[in-house]
């Protein structure tokens, strides 16, 4: 007879408020309580759910045999930050069918391209940055990250709708922890977005202008689902937003970037290698507050750790508190990048965009990219300008989701450092 065992339950008929107001740590702080790393609670109207953390729980969540993420994402999630009929929505075999046309527009050449556009942007913007007492690199680099997304993916986008855009693509990944004015902003944005962008593939699809094969905006608008039909526009422009968002988004960690070099200075001397600044970039990934968990629900009955999961309850792996757990890193709240010194690789222990890999699980197959504009960003702000940075609230809230520096990085005197 198979071994069961009741697992903690946090009490409540819902504790969506609970999560809500703990945001980033309202799972951890629960199985340190609890000294599990798996509990059961109600969430989302009352759902069953159950909480888990840790490389053990990121190994059988990634595990598309017992859990699928058809039907898991919250509604308010799906009309801001994903879409409907999104590739983050599917499962099985459509799920790995256009998986692949995400990861063919990740080549190394792609990758390239894309950093030698944001750089040249971030180079043109220090021109315009000099003339100005001071920026707000937050609302900047988000601005810069919207010009790149759309020249790599072949969208056309005018100067004088930079601005637009960006606000509307940065309020997509800026309502999807949110209630009230903030979601409501989400969703009118993807409103406008996917009208626009459907408006693109259309023209693209009726021949009123040329696009490069190898961008996103050819290979979505020609991509035939598995029931050999091109997409609805509609689910088209979703994932053409599944490129573009995730690329905009990166300014989060660009800001946290710039946040870790005034924390740390002595890290920051240190700098000096390639190696050196890949290690930085995925100790800010790990250390800051990005994705709080990530969703499933359950295929069908099985046993884990003596619990039962039931077909359709709801999951949630926690991601920030993986990336955190005292029994995979060292000293998990201390900022040090040499700790990814000839670390091994493992899919399921440092998970800040998903776990598993890429062409099977629902690891993000943009990871690559974020990583090596990150690196970018890095390497500008250390060795290609000067600045100064006045004083300003520096603090970030692990209740706000996505979190961010409250200041959203104020630099004064911006120069281009002379070579």
């Amino acid at each position: 007879m198979a071994y069961r065992e009741q697992i903690p339950i946090d009490r409540g008929l819902d504790n969506s408020i609970a999560m809500m107001s703990e945001g980033y740590l309202y799972i951890s702080n629960r199985c340190k309580r609890y000294g599990r790393d798996m509990f059961e609670t109600r969430l989302l109207g009352g759902q069953k759910a159950i909480c888990m953390t840790g490389e053990e729980a990121a190994k059988v969540f990634y595990d598309e045999s017992k859990f699928m993420r058809e039907g898991a994402a919250p509604k308010r999630v799906r009309q801001t930050l994903f879409g409907e009929k999104a590739i983050q929505t599917m499962d099985g075999v459509s799920h790995k069918h256009r998986k692949e046309l995400f990861m063919s527009l990740m080549t190394e050449k792609r990758l390239q391209d894309i950093v030698k556009i944001f750089k040249e942007e971030w180079r043109v913007a220090i021109q315009q940055w000099e003339r100005q007492e001071e920026i707000t690199l937050y609302s900047e680099v988000t601005k810069l990250l919207t010009i790149s997304a759309c020249k790599w993916s072949g969208i056309p986008l005018s100067q004088m709708d930079v601005n637009q855009r960006a606000n509307q693509l940065e309020a997509l990944f800026d309502a999807a922890g949110a209630f009230g004015p903030r979601h409501w902003k989400g969703r009118q944005a993807r409103n406008a977005l996917e009208s626009w962008l459907m408006s693109v593939i259309e023209d693209v699809r009726n021949g009123n202008f040329d696009v490069p094969e190898e961008t996103a905006l050819y290979q979505i608008a020609w991509y035939h689902d598995t029931d050999g039909k091109t997409m609805d526009p509609q689910v088209a422009a979703v994932e053409l937003l599944n490129i573009l968002r995730p690329i905009v988004a990166i300014a989060v960690y660009i800001s946290f970037v710039a946040l870790a070099l005034l924390e740390y200075p002595k890290v920051k001397g240190s700098l000096k290698t390639e190696e050196d600044f890949e290690l930085f970039v995925q100790e800010v990934r790990r250390f800051y507050p990005f994705f709080p968990f990530a969703v499933a629900r359950v295929r069908d009955d099985f046993l884990w750790k003596g619990h039962d999961f039931k077909k359709g309850n709801l999951v949630l792996l926690d991601i920030y508190g993986t990336n955190h757990h005292s029994e995979i890193w060292e000293n998990p709240e201390q900022f040090k990048p040499e700790r990814f010194r000839n670390r091994q690789k493992n899919p399921f222990d440092f998970i800040p965009q998903g776990g598993g890999n890429y062409t099977q699980g629902h690891r993000c197959p943009g990871e690559g990219l974020t990583i090596e504009i990150m690196k970018a960003s890095l390497e500008l702000l250390t060795n290609q300008m000067d600045y100064q940075v006045p004083p300003q609230n520096l603090s970030y809230s692990m209740v706000r989701m996505p979190s961010l520096p409250k200041s959203r990085i104020v630099l004064q005197n911006v120069k281009k450092r002379m070579e």
